[in-house]
């Protein structure tokens, strides 16, 4: 269980990275012209992709599969 919830935990951290460069992608290549629907779709992608990422991390350390600890010292 810990696997997979990591494993979806990182592949959506890594779908937020993917959305934010794609937003980047169409900013530079869309045309002037261009109302930049595509670039906001994907920046709207990407909020939400990290707010899920929010999510599983509170559920991850309310439920016990995340254990989170201090910077050491």
């Amino acid at each position: 269980m810990h696997t997979l919830f990591k494993t979806v935990l990182i592949l959506m951290l890594l779908a937020a990275i993917f959305s934010l460069g794609q937003a980047l992608f169409f900013m530079m290549t869309d045309r002037e012209g261009s109302d930049g629907k595509r670039t906001a779709w994907a920046l709207t992608r990407r909020i939400g992709f990290s707010l899920g990422v929010f999510v599983l991390v509170i559920i991850g350390i309310l439920t016990g599969l995340l254990k989170p600890h201090g910077l050491g010292g």
